[in-house]
């Protein structure tokens, strides 16, 4: 008896569901903490530098959904690059829940919060720029070209800069480090993903 295959442009659409329950419970972890803010404004002094984190992680969930079209090219489909993307996904909602913990009691601001954290939050902040390079290669050689010089250097100088940010607590530099993340990240979308073809 013939056992029909499915071909992998009927796989994608499973696996980017699975990926969007876990990017959907991040941006819903950021969101409800934002809502959290709002409806408690003198709870916990803010602090600027964490706010732009949340905005920077926000938006990188969004293009993160948005670039992972490019998997729909792959043609063969295997457990572990499933698994994979999973972790990549997993690692994002992370990155959320240590921006927003499930309670401030131990902390006195978001600011002491922040720092308290920042080992966490930068070295999975790195690790994510690592997984990008692999995704970027599962989409095929053209895909991983396209990017150019500036993805070979942006990747080790975003790693740095994340090692670098766990090692220091300088508020000037925290302040500079998210305010040119912010800036990079729109204007790498607006460059090169302002399509999906």
């Amino acid at each position: 008896m013939a056992t029909e295959i499915a071909s992998p442009h009927d796989v994608f659409p499973h696996i980017r569901i699975v990926m969007g329950m876990v990017i959907g419970l991040g941006v819903t972890r950021l969101l409800s903490g934002l809502a959290r803010i709002v409806q408690h404004p003198g709870q916990y002094k803010l602090y600027p530098v964490h706010l732009a984190w949340v905005g920077s992680m926000l938006l990188l969930l969004v293009h993160f959904w948005w670039w992972e079209f490019g998997l729909y090219a792959i043609e063969t489909w295997t457990f572990g690059t499933y698994r994979f993307l999973i972790f990549y996904a997993v690692t994002l909602f992370l990155l959320c829940a240590l921006l927003f913990p499930d309670s401030m009691l131990d902390y006195t601001s978001y600011e002491d919060f922040f720092y308290s954290r920042r080992a966490w939050f930068f070295g999975l902040l790195a690790m994510t720029y690592l997984l990008d390079v692999v995704d970027t290669l599962l989409k095929g050689p053209e895909h991983f070209a396209h990017y150019g010089n500036e993805y070979l250097i942006r990747t080790p100088v975003f790693v740095l800069l994340c090692i670098a940010a766990i090692l220091v607590r300088d508020r000037r530099f925290h302040i500079v480090f998210v305010a040119g993340t912010l800036i990079y990240q729109v204007s790498f979308i607006l460059r090169l993903f302002d399509t999906i073809v």
